[in-house]
């Protein structure tokens, strides 16, 4: 469909009544035009709902000037404090909270649903950036959520693919474990735990080199050019080596990644686009510096991944002086 930012005015205005995403039944609330750019299914239940919701519009409304933010997270009820059951109700806590009167505070929500929606539809139009060949199928969307533990880390992975030819059947995958350059350990196809939550088979998994393991998912069925399909995967496995990225063997259009530290957050945290592989463990490469948020978290977003080049973080350990 065709985005209006006028529609999607009108969708918050009708969203952020009552309870505001926390009305139940949320669906009835949520017009096409948010459908479209949250990527709201129709099957999608109350919490995934909620859940699209607020990771669309967290990140509009945290963009938006301080004042504006303030009013916006209490219209929606995506503040902590402001969940309560009346639209009236969180007005009068941001008026509050904002020192304001009630009526200011109406004028600023106006104002700033119309600067989300701008932007919300600026997002969705064409991207005039890179795009990268394929004869057989590319990631439209890769989000990973990386928690790192100890001795072992546990990754979330949902990928959705696209085929870009007919009667794709299976998709090949791999992950590296990345060895300490200096610990003489070797790699071996059981040191990685994979688990498939939905989406398709594991038919196969062997190293297709010292330190990477390829995987073949066979897929519940055939895909025909332009279609759609979604895979869910749990990975296990030691972090040998302070960094993960991602080095697409196809096509990548975005890459969303989440990485929580937890207590020992590393001093330096340096963020790597476009890099060769071999330079993700090298420390003396210079990038830009990361801060962990106050839950120990960092979230990176890269777009167009090129084939064969690194994106994603590495870190210096907490205990390295």
């Amino acid at each position: 469909m065709v985005l209006k930012a006028a529609d999607v005015v009108g969708e918050l205005k009708i969203l952020r009544k009552g309870r505001g995403i926390f009305t139940t039944p949320l669906g009835e609330r949520v017009g096409p035009a948010l459908r479209e750019i949250c990527g709201i299914l129709e099957d999608d239940d109350q919490a995934v709902l909620q859940r699209k919701l607020s990771g669309r519009l967290l990140p509009l409304v945290e963009a938006l000037p301080e004042d504006l933010k303030i009013v916006l997270l209490a219209a929606f009820a995506l503040h902590e404090s402001a969940r309560k059951p009346f639209y009236q109700e969180r007005v009068h806590w941001a008026a509050i909270t904002l020192q304001r009167d009630d009526r200011t505070v109406r004028r600023r929500i106006d104002e700033g649903i119309e600067q989300i929606a701008a932007m919300a539809v600026k997002v969705t139009e064409p991207d005039p950036g890179p795009r990268y060949p394929s004869r057989s199928w590319h990631t439209e969307e890769l989000r990973v959520a990386l928690t790192l533990g100890d001795p072992s880390a546990e990754a979330f992975e949902f990928r959705r693919v696209v085929a870009d030819a007919d009667e794709i059947t299976e998709l090949d995958l791999a992950l590296t474990l990345s060895a300490a350059a200096k610990s003489g350990e070797s790699v071996h196809e059981s040191d990685l735990e994979v688990d498939v939550f939905h989406g398709g088979v594991l038919t196969s998994r062997a190293m297709e080199s010292s330190d990477r393991i390829g995987l073949a998912l066979r897929l519940p069925e055939p895909l025909r050019r332009g279609e759609q399909h979604e895979i869910a995967l749990r990975f296990r496995a030691s972090i040998r080596e302070p960094h993960y990225v991602c080095v697409p063997r196809h096509p990548c259009d975005l890459f969303d990644l989440h990485v929580k530290f937890g207590d020992r957050v590393p001093e330096h945290i340096v963020l790597l686009e476009k890099a060769f592989q071999e330079d993700a463990r090298d420390t003396s490469r210079r990038g830009t510096l990361l801060k962990a948020d106050d839950s120990g978290e960092v979230h990176v977003r890269f777009r167009h991944l090129a084939p064969g080049f690194a994106y994603g973080i590495r870190w210096e350990p907490a205990d390295v002086n």
